[in-house]
């Protein structure tokens, strides 16, 4: 018998009391989640990061003091001094937003009206270190903005410098994930298991110096790797 994994601490951040609660009473009846605060905005979400170590901040964008882009640059920026990953949801779906919050180093945007379950598996999403989009953020709205956005710790993009540092094999990984397959979608595209896949991924984002799956599908767009893109 294997002892089971710790649970995903989360922290959540949102003006709105009533809201906090909601995300709380949710997050807390998932046998492996732990709810390790709360803040009303991002000043107070920024300071309790840093005192508690959560694995997954749920960050909302329109707050008092410091708005959750801000934050988000402050936890998971490049000059972050604690890192911490964070899923911003809000109710506003404006490209500008979505641009931001991935700029800004957000592992994910999800929208308030998603379903619970939706929400519940995004943190479990983002804590495992992948990227997630809400359905309504398109490949085309990354592609769109991707030569804006430069990830952290790459500061060689161009084509030919990806091609030499990936296997052939992971490159078509980079590419299939940039197309927004998941893992499962991967392995049976290429015939292979899961577990390879997730293998595959640690081993791109390692060689590239990339921190999540949502810098590895910004990066494969700016050098052209993704089909219909130059």
């Amino acid at each position: 018998m294997t002892d089971a994994p710790p649970p995903i601490r989360v922290l959540v951040c949102d003006d709105q009391a009533l809201v906090r609660t909601g995300y709380v009473t949710i997050f807390s009846a998932q046998p492996d989640m732990e709810v390790v605060g709360e803040a009303e905005n991002g000043h107070e979400a920024v300071q309790a990061a840093r005192r508690l170590r959560p694995d997954v901040v749920v960050m909302d964008i329109r707050m008092p003091l410091l708005d959750g882009i801000q934050a988000t640059r402050h936890l998971a920026g490049p000059d972050a001094e604690v890192t911490s990953k964070v899923l911003v949801v809000t109710t506003f779906n404006v490209d500008a937003y979505v641009y931001d919050a991935l700029r800004a180093g957000a592992s994910g945007f999800l929208l308030k009206d998603a379903p619970a379950a939706e929400l519940v598996n995004g943190i479990r999403t983002v804590a495992r270190g992948e990227a997630l989009l809400a359905p309504a953020v398109t490949r085309h709205l990354i592609g769109h903005f991707a030569q804006h956005l430069r990830p952290a710790g790459t500061s060689r993009t161009a084509r030919e410098d990806v091609v030499r540092v990936l296997t052939p094999r992971e490159l078509e990984v980079l590419q299939l994930i940039a197309e927004g397959l998941s893992n499962a979608e991967i392995a049976a595209a290429m015939f292979i298991t899961a577990e390879t896949v997730k293998t595959y991924v640690s081993r791109i984002l390692a060689k590239l110096g990339l921190r999540d799956r949502v810098q590895a599908v910004v990066l494969a767009y700016r050098v052209g790797l993704v089909p219909g893109m130059s």
